[in-house]
C-alpha cells in the first residue's frame, strides 16, 4: 500500500500542487529570459495598419538621420520629402501583380545568366540577358 502512495500519488500530488501554485508556467524563466510574444500582433501586409507602421518606422530613421547630421554641423534633411521617396521606393507597397511579374522576371533573369554561362563553358557567344528574358516572357504569355 505504501509502494502505491509513494510511486503513484506522491509524483501526482506534486505535479498538480505545483500547477495550482503557477509554478510549472515559471519552470526555466531567470533573470535572462525573454518573452518572446509579440505584445500586438503584427497587421496584415499592405493594410492601412501596416503602411502606417512603415511610414512611422521610416519618419524615425530619418528623423534620426537628419538629427545626427545637424549634430556634425551638416545641413538637415527634409524629413518629409524624404519619407515620401522611401516609402515610394517600398516593393511591398506595389500592387500584387507588379510583385508578382517583378519577382518572375528576376527568375527569368536567372535562368537567362545561368544558361549563359553554361554557354561561355562550351566556348558559345552569350546571349543578350535583357532581350532572352523580353523573348522568354512574351513566349509565356
Amino acid at each position: 500500500m505504501i509502494w502505491i502512495i509513494v510511486v503513484v500519488v506522491a509524483p501526482l500530488a506534486a505535479i498538480l500542487f505545483a500547477g495550482a501554485f503557477g509554478l510549472l508556467d515559471q519552470l526555466g524563466r531567470g533573470g535572462l529570459f525573454v518573452d518572446e510574444r509579440p505584445a500586438r500582433p503584427a497587421p496584415v501586409p499592405n493594410s492601412p495598419a501596416a503602411v502606417a507602421e512603415r511610414e512611422a518606422d521610416i519618419r524615425q530613421f530619418v528623423q534620426a538621420r537628419s538629427d545626427r547630421r545637424r549634430a556634425r554641423g551638416e545641413a538637415e534633411l527634409d524629413v518629409e520629402a524624404e519619407v515620401e521617396r522611401l516609402m515610394e521606393l517600398d516593393p511591398s507597397a506595389q500592387p500584387e501583380e507588379d510583385q508578382q511579374a517583378a519577382a518572375l522576371r528576376a527568375e527569368v533573369r536567372q535562368l537567362v545568366i545561368a544558361r549563359n554561362e553554361r554557354r561561355a563553358a562550351r566556348g558559345q557567344p552569350p546571349l543578350d540577358v535583357e532581350a532572352e528574358v523580353d523573348r522568354q516572357l512574351r513566349d509565356l504569355a
